[in-house]
Parts: C-alpha cells; structure tokens; sequence
C-alpha cells in the first residue's frame, strides 16, 4: 500500500495494515457484517461490558498473526516458509466470517458450523472471493483450507488454529478486557518473542515455558468463569428455546404474523449463502421484538424472557436425581407449563470446554517445548501446571427453570420441590 493504515484498538493499542488485499477485504461486504455480530453471543445479559464484536476479534486475529510472522522475518527464521506470509494474514483476518447472530447458541439450535459458512463465504460468489481471485485463481480455496484445517502445510494451520494461535490469544485478553474480569490477562509480548518455526511445527523456546503456563491459566480461568457462566448459560438455553418453539409451530402450520425470509429458511433447513450473510444479529432482535406480538402464548412468553432478561434460575444437579426431575414435571403441569420449554438440565459434558488436553483424538495440534540441544518436548512432560489443569474435569450440572416455578403449587409439591432444590445447593 502507497500508505500503511491503523486502526485504534483498545487491546493491541494500534492494527497495522500494510497490504492492499488486507484492507480490501476489511471493505467488503461479508466481513463489515461482523461489526454486526456479537463476539460473545448472549454475554451481554452477564457482564454488561461484553458488546465487543467478531469484527474486532478479527481485527486482532490478524494483528497477533501478523506481529508474529514479522518476529520470524526479523530473526530470518529458515523454518518460516516467508511465500504464506499473505495467506497466513487473509485466513487470520477471515477465520470468523461465517459466525451467525448470537454464534454458538444459533449453532447448537439449528446444526450449523460457522467454519463450513466461513468457507462457503471464502468460496463463494462474493466480493471476498473477488478480493482474494486477485492474488491467484487458487488463493480463494488455500485460504479456505486453512481456515477449514485441510492446508497441506501445518505450520501455517498453527498460527491461526492451534493450543497457542493467534485466535485464542486474542479472544482471551479482548474478552477479558470487555467483560472487566482479570482471569484473560498474560503476557502476550512474551510469549510473542519466544515463538518460533522449526521443521514445519509452532514451537516454543523452552525458557518461555512459564509465559505459556500463564496463557493456559487464563485460558481455564476464562471458560469457567465467562464463557461457562450459568447466566449465559441460561441465556443461551432461553434462545434455544425459543427457536426450538418457533421451528415446531412451523411444522404444525401455523401462521406467523411477522416471519423474515432468511429466518424462515433457516427454520427450514434451506438456508442460502445470501440468506446467510442477511442473518446479523439486529435482524434477530427484530424478529424477537415482534415475535412478542404472536398469538403462540409460549412464543410470546420466551420472547419477553429473552428481551427483558428475566432469564431462567438455576440450581445445581446431581446427575440421576430423577425424583427431582418428576417433582419439576409435575410442578410445570401445575402452574401449566410444557417442561420441553420451560426446564433444561444442562451437562458441562455438552459444552465446547476448550482446556488443553493433549493425546485426545479431537484434539488441536500441542504446544511443544524446544530445548537448547534441538529436542521438541510436549509442554506437559515439564509442566506440572499444564498437566494439573489438563487433568482437572470441573464444572457442575445445572437445571434450568422458571423464578416463579414455585409460585401457585399445592403445598405438598412446593415443600417436596422446595426441600429438592435446597438439597442441591
């Protein structure tokens, strides 16, 4: 570019845009949609802060990548095959681009994946896909297989997804930052200048080992207590709920009195690319909006939840409990709730706990330790710490149900249901 370009950014201080396809894809019109999608989906409604977008996730995907790589050139790395440079930044800046409304909630509810959308946006017909045809004809789809973890070259995967990408280094300390915790906080500069290209892998120098035990720190802290936070979670089951209802009044013909087209096909499992990039999160709080105005009582209901924040309350859960589970059935039928909309009895094994455990089959590519004498080790063969977290399996079983629950039970039910939960706690 004739003139580098900069962006204020609250948690690198300055992005830096120094090529001319970087800045054209920021322009185009699927990735300006990301300023329009929460990074932290129903966050919002726990910590206050969290209205940052994927946008500027993205933003700083790429700004870590990129300080990354011009470390491996100032050092004139070998390793670093210096002809990814550009596809490296391109697959960091777009990593995000098919993330729906509310990200994972909208996943979960309808079966989607944000990486296949994300390809299909790299691959498709878009103004992305135009940007990129400008460097080659194939650039488009080695893009996609990076982001998509097919590229043939492995260390070009690793700095975009990875245990220690630039993807988790920046969600961390940007989530941190919005949400007012400390948990995210490491030192990214450090960890920054020990990394390294060697024989096609991501290494690590081993003197920066504690660096990294502080990322994979933060990195456990973060998932219990953000993205794992029972608020959200409720939020999250709310939303859930209400796409669930909506999608089976769909299938007993009713009629809606307000229904946009990209939501009707995605209730119908027939989304489009171009439906697709309609999906933003504004369109959904729309939807939601009116929804409230339905004539479905349950419909209405969850809205109004959602919209007001009078989410569901929760208590802990013993798996098994299935008295409870009857009491909380028969009190719904009491106060004439349908228990498929109004309780959920949620499992941390559901969710996408990202802690580091290496060996496992689904697992991302591992941190690995380089020596003086040119021997790579896995961090947890040296880290009692990383092999203490790795090991720990924490979290608690939830069920989810209505406040007013209680209210308007016989006697006998409320004290049975009452003496249930209170043994939970």
């Amino acid at each position: 570019m004739k003139e580098e370009k900069v962006f204020k950014d609250p948690v690198h201080k300055y992005i830096y845009v120094q090529d001319a396809t970087i800045w054209d894809l920021i322009n185009t019109r699927e990735f300006q949609r990301l300023r329009r999608i929460r990074q932290l989906g129903t966050s919002y409604l726990t910590f206050h802060g969290a209205e940052h977008s994927r946008f500027s996730h993205s933003l700083g995907v790429y700004e870590v990548t990129r300080k990354i790589i011009s470390q491996f050139e100032r050092n004139h790395y070998e390793d670093w095959p210096k002809e990814e440079r550009l596809l490296c930044l391109c697959a960091a800046l777009l990593h995000d681009l098919g993330h729906g409304p509310f990200s994972h909630s909208i996943e979960k509810a309808f079966g989607t994946r944000h990486e296949d959308w994300s390809c299909r946006i790299v691959l498709g017909d878009t103004e992305v896909n135009k940007v990129l045809s400008r460097i080659s004809p194939d650039f488009p789809k080695k893009v996609a297989g990076v982001i998509c973890k097919s590229y043939s070259e492995e260390i070009v995967v690793s700095l975009v997804s990875s245990q220690l990408d630039a993807d988790r280094m920046d969600y961390l300390l940007r989530d941190a930052y919005f949400t007012g915790v400390n948990y995210g906080t490491f030192d990214l500069e450090r960890i920054l200048r020990v990394i390294r290209p060697y024989k096609g892998h991501i290494v690590v120098k081993d003197s920066g080992m504690h660096a990294v035990e502080d990322y994979l720190m933060s990195r456990y802290q973060m998932y219990w207590q953000v993205y794992f936070h029972p608020v959200t979670r409720s939020a999250e089951i709310l939303l859930h709920k209400i796409f669930q209802r909506a999608k089976h009044l769909y299938e007993d013909n009713y009629t809606f009195g307000f229904m946009v087209e990209p939501i009707l096909h995605l209730i119908q499992n027939r989304l489009s690319l171009e439906d697709y990039l309609l999906l933003d999160e504004s369109v959904m709080q729309t939807m939601l909006t009116f929804w409230i105005m339905e004539q479905d009582p349950v419909l209405v209901d969850l809205c109004k939840r959602f919209l007001d924040r009078r989410l569901f309350k929760y208590s802990t859960f013993e798996e098994g409990n299935k008295r409870l589970i009857q009491r909380m059935e028969q009190a719904m039928q009491e106060n004439g709730l349908d228990p498929s909309y109004y309780m959920e009895i949620d499992f941390p094994s559901d969710l996408s706990y990202d802690v580091y455990r290496p060996g496992e089959s689904d697992e991302k590519l591992p941190i690995l330790l380089l020596d003086h004498k040119d021997n790579l080790t896995e961090i947890t063969h040296k880290s009692e710490i990383v092999r203490s977290i790795s090991g720990i399996h924490m979290g608690k079983h939830h069920i989810y149900y209505p406040e007013e629950l209680l209210e308007g039970l016989n006697t006998t039910t409320y004290l049975d249901l009452w003496t249930l939960l209170g043994k939970q706690e």
